[in-house]
């Protein structure tokens, strides 16, 4: 019997992540890559990789965000998350997380680094345990909270979805 996501947040002691959702950090790589090895974008030394464990129920949602890396998702358990990105270029990216390969469903997913980006459980999912690894490592001096109205004006054809993930 699938475990439900009030007891999968106790059992794997996660907590409330600033995008919304649940997350702990599983895994940050002990070496890191020094400043003078990285892109231009970075300030400082980056862990080679990070990993978390990241939930969404029902009615929760990631808010459109971005960050400095390339971000793979992985499908752990529960239902269809629905991951929304858009390119610098205005170009919008749906991909569907979960195990039911004859509807589209994926697996894996990896949303590029500079995308703005966001997920909600899929019409009629429950939840979504998830699992996000980030390389160079994840930092939160990487990580932008969109603003609802300069994303908007910047993409006005993807207004609805902007809408629901600020």
């Amino acid at each position: 019997m699938p475990a439900a996501p009030d007891d999968l947040i106790k059992a794997l002691d996660l907590q409330p992540h600033p995008e919304g959702g649940y997350y702990r950090e599983t895994y940050r790589a002990v070496e890191t890559i020094p400043n003078a090895g990285l892109p231009a974008r970075f300030h400082g030394p980056r862990a080679y990789s990070t990993s978390i464990y990241y939930l969404l129920r029902a009615g929760e949602r990631s808010k459109l965000h971005r960050i400095k890396s390339d971000e793979v998702w992985h499908f752990y358990e529960g239902d269809a998350l629905t991951i929304i990105a858009i390119s610098s270029e205005g170009q919008l990216i749906e991909t569907t997380l979960g195990r039911d390969f004859a509807r589209g469903e994926v697996p894996q997913h990896v949303v590029p680094a500079g995308y703005w980006f966001g997920a909600l459980p899929a019409k009629g999912s429950a939840f979504t345990l998830a699992g996000c690894t980030v390389a160079p490592g994840f930092d939160f001096a990487d990580f932008e909270l969109a603003d609802r109205a300069e994303l908007k004006a910047a993409f006005p054809q993807h207004k609805t979805w902007i809408e629901r993930l600020t």
